[in-house]
């Protein structure tokens, strides 16, 4: 507790460090927060776990006004972060009260509205901060400490010219401190634009690499399910997170081991916020083993005691695998990474192992599985509007059917029998319709059967 106390953090956070029982500062912690209560702006690698919210948090804390607007204004690229970190805010400040909001996307702007004309400070994501610049519903005239936290992920995401607008909303006169996971030459340069004299700090990554094992299976397309059902049954694990590039695989993976008696939860950018909550707050808590995410909606979570990281598709992005591994095997815990590799897996693959040379990522044999019945598909945009339109159709048809039989039953006086042609229509109709019907079927369960998963 001492070396906390010395770094300069007061009482009423030192009492709340120790009831969580912190031992010692974090690398980042100890390098960055004596410049930051020197009020110096400062340029920070650290990944997720590093310890970095009560590093920029003692001086918003320790600084805040009572009554005097919005004084700190934290970015993070995602909604889960935010409220993530005013979580953490709010428990470092329990024995000094602060007026805490987290602002974000995908909820009613009413309670924000309110909030936001009591808050202190303010954790958001940069859509919606924008959302209320243009409708007048926040000031930023009194801040004075900005925080742009997982930089490098907001600068992926596109949010950069979003996060410009906003800072030319804020005092010149102020304090800021930028982190990011990695500091690539956009980040040096966009340090360049909004920081003055920053002082560069950084952390070696928190993963303990002699305590982490990388390993991966070649196997063909159509197992690629059945070995993650059966490696997820077969390995000894606790909480496991299994990583997809896309939402639709995300539903596909998660729905499928439901179906199979393995409990894991999906979680992606499609969930409305309360559900993501919902999910976030089963798997801290331990009630699901598996979270199957993708790396928008996992990105900057700090979630403990994950053993096994499953990369069920590889990404793109080199960087993304990193951030990826990055949840397994902290403060000297065993962590292992599983990368499930097919045909179309091997460019991404590639370029891990070509980028990373120091990554020691060994082969594993296929083990012999049984191919695992796939009972849930889903279903794409162009097939669910192609079948709806034939719903659509089919209804119609009918519908001028039964008028068409209506219309015979009056007769024609003394003609002698004449062809209905709305009867016949009607006919024609649902006969075309049934085939179409049964065509669109076909044509569903053919995609269904070529898609790999």
């Amino acid at each position: 507790m001492e070396t906390f106390r010395k770094l300069g953090i007061c009482e009423p956070i030192l009492q709340v460090i120790e009831e969580e029982g912190f031992e010692e500062p974090t690398e980042i912690q100890e390098k960055s927060i004596p410049v930051i209560l020197e009020g110096k702006d400062i340029i920070a690698g650290a990944s997720t776990g590093s310890g970095k919210t009560l590093a920029f948090g003692t001086r918003i804390l320790q600084n805040s006004k009572k009554d005097f607007g919005i004084q700190a204004l934290i970015l993070t690229p995602t909604r889960e972060l935010a409220e993530q970190i005013s979580r953490a805010l709010a428990n470092f400040s329990k024995y000094d009260k602060k007026k805490i909001i987290a602002v974000y996307g995908g909820v009613s702007m009413m309670p924000q509205i309110e909030g936001l004309e009591r808050a202190e400070i303010v954790v958001a994501t940069p859509g919606r901060i924008l959302d209320h610049l243009e409708r007048g519903t926040i000031n930023l005239q009194h801040v004075n400490m900005l925080v742009l936290d997982e930089a490098d992920r907001m600068l992926d995401m596109g949010f950069i010219e979003d996060v410009g607008k906003i800072i030319s909303q804020c005092p010149i006169k102020r304090q800021t401190l930028l982190y990011s996971a990695t500091i690539s030459n956009d980040i040096a340069h966009l340090a360049k634009r909004w920081l003055k004299s920053p002082v560069e700090v950084s952390a070696e990554p928190n993963v303990d690499p002699e305590k982490l094992t990388q390993v991966y299976y070649d196997v063909d397309n159509h197992l690629k399910f059945s070995l993650l059902k059966h490696l997820l049954e077969n390995e000894k694990s606790k909480l496991v997170m299994v990583f997809c590039n896309t939402r639709m695989n995300v539903d596909f993976v998660a729905n499928n081991l439901k179906f199979m008696g393995i409990n894991a939860l999906p979680i992606h950018g499609g969930f409305s916020q309360g559900k993501r909550n919902r999910v976030m707050e089963q798997f801290h808590s331990s009630e699901t083993r598996v979270l199957v995410c993708t790396d928008v909606a996992a990105r900057g979570l700090d979630i403990k005691g994950v053993t096994h990281i499953y990369n069920y598709d590889l990404p793109a992005d080199t960087k993304e695998y990193t951030h990826r591994i990055g949840r397994t095997a902290r403060a000297g815990e065993e962590g292992k990474v599983i990368n499930i590799v097919t045909g179309r897996d091997y460019e991404n693959f590639s370029n891990v192992l070509k980028y990373n040379p120091k990554f020691n990522i060994k082969r594993e044999e296929t083990p012999f599985i049984h191919q695992a019945r796939i009972r849930w598909m889903a279903e794409k945009k162009s097939e669910r509007n192609f079948r709806r339109r034939s719903m659509a159709n089919e209804r119609e048809g009918r519908g001028r059917g039964s008028r068409g039989n209506s219309r015979d039953s009056r007769g024609h006086g003394g003609r002698g029998p004449r062809r209905s042609f709305g009867s016949s229509g009607g006919r024609g109709h649902r006969d075309g319709n049934r085939r179409t019907r049964d065509n669109a079927h076909r044509g569903r369960n053919n995609n269904y059967g070529s898609r790999r998963y």
